[in-house]
């Protein structure tokens, strides 16, 4: 990797394509979302959650096998929303710092220069002639702004789910026909009778913090394991 903070000097005519594909780790059957995603996310992807060691994460259902991911196909997406995760691109965020490696504050554009999507004249371009931001730059920004501030905000979201009993742990079982199972163990999902239960100053507390908008998007977004299956069933159909 090659990551160079970008400006619109040294970087007036660079391209980057939005490309998508295997090679660039589009092919996860899973993706980490965040708190600000979960409306978009809850229409086309089921979404679990699972302990880490850092704590709980959210994620994206996008397949069943291992590196499956059912919503892509060759170097498109076909579902109509894509995790922030991945369409960050080659971008990231760096903190700038002071001469002494103190950390400023202050988020960063940063490109992988590396990244065989940058540089290439099929790209979008990063600035206008003028210097300003072009659209796909602003659009970027956009998605990095959504997981900086998601990697922030969201253990504490994902906790009070969690404080609140509001996550089930459970074996995820999915048939794909009479022959195939899939089984997804040590996931937990929102337990929609403890959600249906909550009362008086909890329920309050959790509806003002926006947890609870989130425990009931998480629930209604496990119906979309049926796309999932259909997904799956349309794949093996191809592969036979």
């Amino acid at each position: 990797m090659n990551p160079v903070q970008i400006n619109n000097i040294d970087h007036a005519t660079l391209r980057v394509s939005p490309q998508a594909g295997a090679r660039f780790g589009d092919a996860a059957n899973q993706a980490p979302i965040y708190p600000a995603e979960f409306e978009e996310v809850q229409r086309e992807f089921a979404i679990l959650f699972r302990r880490r060691e850092t704590g709980l994460q959210a994620y994206a259902l996008l397949g069943l096998d291992r590196d499956e991911n059912l919503f892509l196909s060759d170097d498109r997406w076909t579902s109509r929303y894509v995790p922030a995760s991945h369409r960050r691109g080659p971008f990231s965020i760096a903190m700038t710092r002071a001469p002494d490696g103190t950390e400023l504050g202050e988020a960063m554009i940063q490109v992988d220069m590396d990244d065989p999507r940058v540089g290439g004249e099929e790209g979008l371009p990063l600035f206008l002639k003028h210097g300003g931001n072009a659209p796909y730059l602003n659009h970027i920004s956009g998605v990095l702004r959504l997981l900086y501030e998601g990697i922030e905000t969201a253990p504490a979201a994902y906790a009070a789910l969690d404080e609140a009993g509001l996550l089930a742990p459970v074996t995820l079982s999915i048939d794909v026909s009479e022959e195939r199972r899939y089984t997804l163990p040590d996931v937990l999902v929102v337990d929609v009778e403890q959600l249906a239960a909550l009362s008086g100053p909890p329920l309050e507390a959790l509806h003002r913090s926006g947890v609870v908008r989130l425990a009931i998007l998480a629930a209604a977004s496990l119906g979309n394991v049926q796309q999932l299956i259909e997904r799956k069933q349309m794949r093996l159909g191809e592969a036979g």
